[in-house]
């Protein structure tokens, strides 16, 4: 099956998305295209690396994934293809796909001045035919050669000892709750058996396993199906009602 993802922050109200998808179909009218979000607000890498690092490895091996952010902004260093966990990734040489996994990608291709044009539009032009192609069983290696200066973004990193994990907020969702960068597999190496989370002006002494196990207004806290820290307030917006936001500071400390 010929799949592509298609993530972008062109929005819904322009022609930009219905364009890149008609490109792709005109090459391959088989293909499978699956839109993971357009609403990325303008430039913003670090929510489209969210977006694309919670979701991508739920897809087949095999798939292609799109990413049309920043396409055409000054960190923007050319346009390559990625090998990622037998996943491949079109896009702009930005950084974002530096943010998608703890390891190196398997390969990194620059791709050639003969597949990259002069355009205002490359997420058309130049993304959406080399992404059709390889969807239907041409190589990246076919548009290029070694990337040389694979463009890299340090993400945020939890600051963790014995006796606690510093963590930030990594994305306020639109329910209000706020999902942080601190794994469980941290917590559960570091984890002496009693704890408690700071957020805010508001401590936990228990994680739960979901939304509806506190009443509403109440505050929550549980490792979600990514496996990241989410906290917030059942039936209410955690973000607003806790003052919290992108990178606020969220702490666990631990008891002997």
């Amino acid at each position: 099956m010929a799949l592509v993802t298609f993530l972008s922050d062109f929005g819904d109200q322009d022609f930009y998305v219905p364009a890149v998808k008609a490109k792709m179909l005109a090459i391959n009218p088989q293909l499978n295209i699956i839109d993971l979000s357009h609403r990325i607000e303008t430039y913003d890498l670090a929510h489209a690396a969210f977006i694309l690092r919670s979701t991508f490895r739920d897809f087949p091996k095999g798939t292609v994934h799109l990413v049309a952010i920043n396409t055409t902004g000054s960190m923007t260093h050319g346009y390559i293809g990625v090998k990622l966990e037998e996943h491949i990734f079109i896009g702009p040489n930005n950084g974002i796909f530096s943010l998608l996994a703890d390891k190196e990608p398997g390969i990194v291709v620059q791709f050639a001045d003969i597949h990259v044009q002069e355009s205002s539009f490359p997420a058309k032009d130049i993304l959406a035919p080399i992404a059709a192609k390889v969807a239907s069983g041409a190589a990246i290696h076919d548009f290029g050669g070694p990337l040389q200066n694979f463009r890299k973004l340090m993400p945020r990193i939890p600051k963790a000892t014995k006796e606690q994990i510093t963590g930030h907020v990594m994305r306020v969702d639109r329910y209000g709750n706020l999902i942080t960068n601190i794994s469980k597999e941290l917590f559960d190496k570091l984890n002496p058996g009693r704890f408690t989370i700071e957020f805010g002006r508001e401590t936990l002494d228990r994680l739960f396993s979901g939304y509806d196990q506190v009443e509403p207004g109440d505050c929550f806290a549980f490792f979600n199906s990514s496996g990241y820290l989410e906290i917030g307030i059942n039936h209410g917006h955690g973000g607003n009602l806790l003052g919290l936001r992108f990178e606020s500071v969220v702490m666990i400390h631990f008891k002997p």
